[in-house]
């Protein structure tokens, strides 16, 4: 114990006696171990840490699907769904749940609440038990007359100041009274863990309760014990039978899909992470490169302090020791510093991170971490520091102890270490650098896809008609016509338009109907489909989506003219093949449709993105129909305007106020905010890559320019030699550039082969080109050898400056 003692006192004070070479291998480490860290944390809570609930290992998210029409994640019907509750025997509990916002109107202003209805066992289901009172009862999930309501924590002491004698009292939601029963702790979206709910009503108070076509609920189970998810599955996919054969034309080809609750909140993140995770792997291991060879060259220097200490009767073992107590001390000190980057990290990672980061509110430092960066740092140091370790512990004593303190050009095994770190950076570094290309062409690929519509200088809100007033459809289509005239007399407005859904917006819902066309209705098993929406007759002069045929709608397709119906091109192409669709006839009703129910073709419009996820696919069938023959009561506000869209948006929450107090407008963006967002995820995951590339890149290069700086210096005797001896300055530069890129290029050959064979892992991610993009590869192995070569070059330049006769001197 003694001896390590005198050890670390003596590595401590050989770290302090080269204070720069010790801040440099600190901050170098500190940037590979934080970044890791970091990285680490969110590859914790999405991966490893359980959900907090109770028991979560047994939660299972319960899908409907259709694997003919490639819909693998259906939502389901309330009808459906008491089939399985009343009907499985292998789940212990079984829950639905909807999101669904509510207009909190009971003191001053309306607010909006986020919440949820959900079925009563979804508490005991996920183990939440009240703070007050309790939660909902079974009882509650059938229609009835007692409205119910629990709150969370948040809202009770942010709203109602925590006033302890809130249960019982009756509260104004969409203008009607509910009575609050419970209140639970601050429990957040159970689907994706980042919204924050704060209300939980019954599903009996859902529009559509008994339609057995309106799917719209989430449904999670809690497996019994012992039961394992292919057990599960096949009790499920008998009762899906039983429904289909029982209710076909609503039913036929419903499978059931069980995922496990863990892997649906991931979802596509665990590859992405799991890539940044290896990315920052391999800054690590190229700081860790730098850093041994920082040390083969202090190690080198040190070569006669060794061969004394060895001569004093210093064993081998002795002496690794001791310089593996350096390289610990150094990755330690990493370590500390590269934790307190990764606290910073992972706030900028949380605050700038995509919305739909699962889990991101619960992503910091816990034990866990903590362990992880305390391993990485001591494998970091034994990493960087048992090669030079092993190196420097075997001198050859004579000659060593001869040297009057000249330099030669360093062993050949020296050398080859030296080399062989280099050409590991470099192939790290081109691995990175490919991957970052590949995620960039991408990205800007999908920057690049046409939305179908002008998202420029236009502001969207949404607006929900709650209420008793406004069950019936001649108050909202009134509703929605004088705010559109009000809104049209505004400064600055140019058009405006509502429609059912925002456009492209992740966050908001759409509507995928079936169809039929006069002559040729579908059977249950061949149902045609296409997105739907009801929009007011300026919609498409106000999105600037061009009528390709026929005319757009008009402000007489109200109620009291013939239905009609606006469809785009491909729904056309696809169902209307070699035939002008004008004036052919579709309908909504598609099993035993009524004269009114048919609506009249009276235009083609150009296709449009009506989801996030179509920005990367194919065009999709879509029709529309106006919103005064097909009102709803929640729809989207679209204003064009002449200047800044967001500066109409208080007057506009006036002109709703103006017409009915008790209503709010919420969800106010621009278009083009929207179109930022529906791409936030793969931009973030190419600027975090990007920025570990280009942190590999400058290490790479540091390296690189550190051991030709040594080299150079190595190498003064010999220079001055052949300077002496008649050597151009010309010469000696190509025989320093040359030994210099000799490992650069056998690195980039390495690094292509890895890379061609990693990036192939990233094909999910890419969007418009290849893991193996030829313009990618070229432009990154072009741009990383001429940057080596420049990294050469300057301490090659400097090795040409040598005076012979002071070379000649040289020690």
């Amino acid at each position: 114990m003694h001896t390590l003692w005198q050890d670390l006192h003596y590595g401590a004070r050989m770290l302090l006696k080269n204070p720069g070479v010790t801040a440099v291998a600190v901050i170098t480490l500190a940037l590979g171990i934080g970044a890791n860290t970091a990285i680490f944390s969110v590859v914790n809570t999405l991966l490893l840490r359980p959900l907090p609930f109770t028991d979560p290992d047994r939660l299972i998210q319960v899908w409907e699907a259709n694997f003919k029409r490639g819909q693998n994640t259906m939502t389901v019907s309330y009808p459906n769904f008491a089939e399985w509750r009343n009907q499985n025997h292998v789940f212990e509990q079984i829950a639905a749940y909807s999101d669904k916002t509510f207009n909190l109107t009971d003191t001053g202003e309306p607010e909006r609440i986020q919440g949820e209805i959900v079925s009563p066992s979804l508490f005991p289901l996920l183990g939440i038990k009240p703070v007050l009172g309790r939660v909902l009862l079974p009882e509650e999930d059938y229609p009835n007359k007692v409205f119910s309501v629990v709150m969370s924590e948040r809202l009770w002491r942010r709203h109602f100041n925590s006033d302890p004698q809130i249960i019982g009292r009756k509260i104004k939601l969409d203008s009607e009274s509910f009575t609050v029963v419970g209140v639970v702790p601050n429990v957040t979206d159970l689907f994706d863990l980042q919204s924050d709910n704060e209300l939980w009503v019954p599903i009996s108070h859902s529009f559509g309760f008994n339609n057995r076509y309106g799917h719209y609920l989430d449904v999670v189970a809690r497996l019994k014990p012992g039961v394992t998810r292919q057990q599960a599955q096949a009790n499920m996919d008998t009762i899906a039978g039983a429904l289909a054969a029982q209710y076909p034309s609503s039913n036929v080809d419903h499978a059931v899909r069980l995922v496990p609750l863990q892997q649906q909140i991931v979802g596509d993140f665990k590859l992405a992470v799991l890539v940044l995770l290896g990315a920052v792997l391999f800054v690590l291991l190229i700081a860790s490169a730098n850093v041994a060879n920082m040390l083969l060259a202090r190690g080198a220097s040190r070569k006669r302090e060794i061969a004394i200490r060895a001569a004093l009767g210093a064993g081998r073992w002795r002496i690794v020791r001791q310089l593996l107590i350096e390289s610990l001390s150094l990755s330690a000190l990493g370590g500390a510093v590269g934790l307190l980057f990764a606290l910073w990290g992972v706030y900028v990672l949380v605050a700038f991170g995509p919305a739909d980061l699962p889990r991101a509110k619960e992503v910091a430092a816990d034990g866990r971490v903590l362990v992880f960066t305390f391993a990485v740092s001591l494998l970091t140091g034994i990493i960087f520091g048992l090669v030079p370790a092993l190196q420097a512990s075997r001198p050859d004593l004579n000659e060593t102890l001869k040297e009057s303190g000249r330099s030669a050009t360093g062993s050949a095994g020296h050398r080859r270490v030296r080399n062989l770190l280099v050409v590991s950076e470099i192939a790290l570094s081109l691995v990175l650098l490919v991957g970052a290309g590949l995620l960039m062409r991408s990205f800007v690929k999908l920057e690049a896809v046409n939305p179908g519509f002008n998202p420029n200088n236009v502001l969207t809100m949404k607006i929900s008609l709650r209420g008793p007033n406004y069950q019936k459809d001649t108050p909202i289509i009134a509703f929605h016509d004088q705010l559109i005239e009000k809104i049209k007399a505004l400064p600055g407005v140019q058009a405006v338009a509502t429609r059912s859904h925002v456009p492209i917006a992740a966050d908001d819902g759409y509507a995928n109907l079936s169809f039929g066309i006069e002559g040729r209705l579908p059977d249950a098993a061949n149902r045609l489909t296409a997105f739907y929406n009801a929009v007011s007759p300026d919609y498409f002069q106000t999105m600037e989506i061009p009528v390709l045929k026929g005319r757009p709608f008009e402000a007489r397709d109200d109620r009291k003219s013939q239905s009609v119906i606006i469809i785009n091109e491909t729904l056309a192409r696809r169902y209307f093949p070699g035939e002008d669709p004008i004036g052919r006839r579709m309908t909504l009703n598609d099993e035993d449709p009524k004269e009114e129910d048919w609506a009249t073709i009276v235009g083609v419009v150009r296709d449009t993105k009506p989801r996030a996820v179509d920005l990367t696919a194919s065009a999709v069938p879509e029709m529309y129909m106006p919103f005064a023959q097909q009102p709803e009561s929640s729809t989207a506000l679209m204003i064009r305007t002449t200047n800044n869209p967001a500066s109409v948006a208080a007057a506009v929450r006036h002109e709703v106020q103006t017409l009915d107090k008790t209503q709010l407008v919420h969800s106010v963006r621009t278009l083009d905010s929207v179109m930022s967002e529906a791409v936030a995820t793969p931009r973030f995951r190419t600027s975090l890559l990007g920025v570990f590339a280009f942190v590999a890149l400058i290490l790479a290069m540091v390296g690189i320019y550190g051991v030709m700086s040594y080299a150079v210096t190595q190498r003064t005797h010999e220079i001055g030699i052949r300077m002496a001896l008649g050597a151009r300055a010309a010469d000696v530069l190509k025989l320093i550039v040359r030994n210099g890129m000799g490992p650069v290029l056998l690195g980039v050959a390495l690094g292509l082969a890895g890379a061609i064979g990693l990036t192939r892992l990233m094909v999910s991610l890419l969007f418009g080109v290849t893991p193996t993009d030829a313009v990618t590869l070229a432009t990154v192995t072009v741009g990383l050898v001429l940057v080596a070569l420049i990294s050469c070059c300057i301490p090659a330049r400097r090795a040409t400056k040598v005076d012979p006769l002071v070379a000649l001197r040289y020690e």
